[in-house]
């Protein structure tokens, strides 16, 4: 299972069935909105608390994700988890990639190897790539992580919609550009594309945040440092965040992560 999919298809039937429901929708809420004023703003009111409550859930979920704290991250997920499709393999899978995101290496990869081989694993190859990048470049070996980087951005792109293709084209070049910056090879523009990845993938946000801080030593914009790192969580031990941060602090000359 391709994690960056929208999943099946919709049947042209459904979309024309939710097409029908969505205007018959529309055309009461009109009548109820001309002839029963009080019908009208008691469903509209309710529509906006629903909004709120969504947009306040979604502000909780990127607060928690930007904490650094990987164990309230799969406390979030642990009910997902146990729903998802094909389990044995994407709850490892899942688990590991949480656990790489926040730079807890050894513990990725021992969530890696529970993860049963099978179909669904093979088909999780894009998943995979992206998270044996993190995984790599973590462990040192940069050649490996940018070859894996390159495999990625080399595969197809089948995701039906539009706006889901941009936004998987952007993570895997921003996963390329993650890999090229920990290597020191970064080109034009990669900076840009790192601090963009972290603000549409809150998952990886500090990864970005510190390749992006890489990418700013290499140019000599101490600033930039500052302003990339500000508000950095202080990493545990088992994180290697703390040891980047701490090596980043003292080329750039930040105080340590508050």
């Amino acid at each position: 299972m391709d994690p960056f999919s929208p999943g099946h298809r919709e049947p042209r039937l459904f979309r024309w069935i939710a097409f029908v429901v969505s205007a018959a929708l529309a055309a009461a809420a009109l009548r109820f909105a001309w002839h029963e004023p009080m019908v009208a703003a008691f469903f509209g009111g309710a529509g906006v608390v629903a909004l709120t409550f969504r947009w306040l859930s979604r502000r909780r979920l990127r607060r928690v994700l930007h904490s650094g704290n990987v164990h309230d991250v799969l406390r979030n997920w642990s009910s997902s988890l146990q729903r998802i499709p094909y389990p044995a393999t994407m709850a490892p899978l899942m688990t590991a990639t949480a656990f790489a995101a926040y730079g807890w290496i050894d513990k990725a990869r021992a969530a890696l190897a529970k993860a049963e081989r099978g179909p669904a694993w093979d088909a999780a190859l894009e998943h995979r790539l992206f998270l044996d990048t993190l995984l790599l470049t973590f462990e040192g070996d940069r050649d490996g992580a940018l070859e894996q980087s390159k495999r990625l951005t080399r595969l197809p792109l089948h995701h039906s919609s539009r706006a889901l293709r941009e936004r998987v084209r952007m993570l895997r070049q921003a996963i390329a550009a993650f890999a090229r910056a920990f290597a020191h090879r970064s080109e034009p523009g990669d900076d840009e594309l790192l601090v963009r990845a972290s603000e549409n993938s809150p998952l990886v946000f500090w990864a970005m945040r510190y390749a992006a801080a890489i990418v700013a030593i290499d140019q000599g914009d101490k600033a930039r440092v500052r302003e990339l790192l500000a508000g950095a969580p202080a990493w545990p031990e088992e994180s290697i965040f703390k040891a980047f941060h701490d090596e980043i602090a003292e080329r750039a000359r930040l105080g340590a992560a508050s």
